[in-house]
């Protein structure tokens, strides 16, 4: 073959080449896989922290092993009060939290997850609208991006279905006096209002709660409901247990994630997140229904537990000191006022509205259970 020839057939070889490149399916990238450090502010046993695990279950499922997110107790990077700052440093990549621990930062924290009254009388079907409807949600990531300078995006996750018991004591309550002489537990904005009613408070970590009982340090404690206060053991400490109370109403927890971190993640992934956490609150509200009607037929039949009603003077002075409280941190902190007003709304055209819907619930129960 000539050289002429010779070079011309070798071009043609050369251009179908880089055209059968060209045509040819591309060798598909491998999809990024991400990895979280998350921890709670919660004990292994409590609910909050088995809501994480499940979460991290349900997210690694759905995202087909592209995220994976690591479930971490309290104490195993930072404290119970200290998540919030560890996942906006970057130390933790996300955390499952409480949002009224950073009351102590800005008060209007208070008012998220699981306000005092309701606020105004919401439910649990109200105020979920409210942060999904009505911009609580939106409002919820101003406070914490804008007005605490933290670098982090929240959802709400894992909702306790129940409005919270009033507490425990080691001896009869019979009372507001009683109350007033007891030191007494509480947690958030919760620690106000008890402070309006004259009762001595003091705020700790969940795990010293029942040692501190069991010592004498203190007199009483909240916590949560029967079955989130049975595995912490609170009736090895006192056999009083006080129910409801309007301190708090269904209780929200959140999922707080560091911001880059958010940011790096595709579409698809930010929205497996974000639908996971919204899919848990019904998981777990659907188990604690279950549960906790169990649980305090334990306390009572296994454990000596006398679970008594709240004195209707005490629920009366809880309102009262509520709206002293509200009134006082909305005259002090502009951006709580602004959230105030906003559930205030929002309960006024909605609560009213559920009570002519809902019938009278005690005339159900003493008809189906209380007959003579």
């Amino acid at each position: 073959m000539r050289p002429r020839r010779l070079f011309a057939f070798a071009t043609v070889l050369a251009v179908l080449a880089l055209v059968a490149a060209l045509i040819a399916p591309a060798t598909p990238a491998q999809p990024r896989t991400f990895v979280w450090k998350v921890q709670s502010s919660f004990p292994i046993t409590d609910y909050p922290h088995r809501s994480l695990i499940e979460l991290a279950k349900s997210i690694e499922q759905m995202s087909g092993g592209r995220l994976k997110i690591e479930p971490l107790p309290v104490g195993a990077v930072v404290g119970f009060f200290e998540v919030l700052d560890a996942v906006n440093r970057g130390a933790l990549d996300g955390g499952m939290t409480w949002p009224g621990l950073w009351a102590g930062k800005n008060t209007a924290a208070g008012l998220f997850g699981s306000p005092l009254g309701g606020p105004f009388g919401m439910g649990q079907n109200e105020f979920t609208a409210w942060l999904y409807s009505g911009g609580g949600q939106e409002l919820y990531n101003e406070l914490l991006q804008k007005e605490l300078r933290m670098d982090v995006v929240a959802h709400f996750t894992t909702i306790q279905p129940f409005w919270e018991a009033f507490g425990w004591v080691k001896k009869p309550m019979n009372n507001l006096e009683d109350l007033k002489k007891l030191k007494f537990r509480s947690s958030g904005i919760g620690l106000e209002m008890f402070r309006r009613m004259g009762v001595a408070t003091v705020g700790m970590a969940g795990g010293d709660i029942v040692p501190s009982l069991e010592r004498g340090v203190i007199d009483g404690a909240e916590w949560a409901i029967p079955s989130r206060d049975i595995v912490m053991g609170f009736h090895q400490a006192a056999k009083y247990y006080y129910m409801p109370s309007f301190r708090q109403p269904p209780t929200f927890h959140e999922l707080i994630v560091n911001r880059k971190k958010w940011g790096e993640l595709p579409p698809d992934l930010q929205a497996i997140v974000k639908y996971a956490a919204l899919a848990e609150i019904t998981r777990l509200s659907a188990y604690t229904v279950d549960q906790d009607a169990k649980a305090a037929e334990d306390l009572a039949a296994k454990h000596g537990v006398q679970i008594l009603r709240t004195p209707d003077e005490v629920l009366r002075a809880e309102l009262d000191a509520i709206d002293k409280t509200f009134d006082a941190e909305a005259q002090k902190n502009p951006f709580f006022a602004k959230v105030l007003a906003a559930q205030r709304d929002y309960a006024k055209r909605t609560v009213a509205h559920a009570q002519r819907m809902t019938p009278p619930m005690e005339i159900a129960v003493r008809h189906y259970w209380q007959k003579r």
